[in-house]
């Protein structure tokens, strides 16, 4: 299965459910050239269910596998909303 098989596979579940079919992939298909994509997949259903520290995770394991994910992108863009400050919010 692809990446974009895998896509297709997972649109229109739950996050649960969609989680459930990226983690069964990941740890049947351990050496697969596009694992680094299902680990970006699974950490962006993590981080929309709430589950920030499981989405860094597998974040961290698909840059791991490959250096150059889309999960570069997206650890950046989680580190950048968690460390996003509001003086006014807390000096009012």
């Amino acid at each position: 299965m692809t990446a974009n098989e895998l896509k297709e596979s997972i649109r229109g579940l739950s996050g649960q459910e969609a989680v459930k079919v990226l983690t069964d992939y990941i740890e049947a298909n351990g050496g697969a050239p596009d694992l680094d994509e299902a680990y970006t997949m699974r950490g962006m259903k993590y981080w929309g269910m709430q589950q920030r520290s499981a989405a860094i995770n597998d974040y961290l394991a698909a840059i791991r596998l490959n250096p150059e994910s889309k999960a570069v992108q997206a650890l950046k863009a989680t580190n950048e909303i968690l460390d996003y400050y509001n003086k006014d919010l807390y000096n009012p």
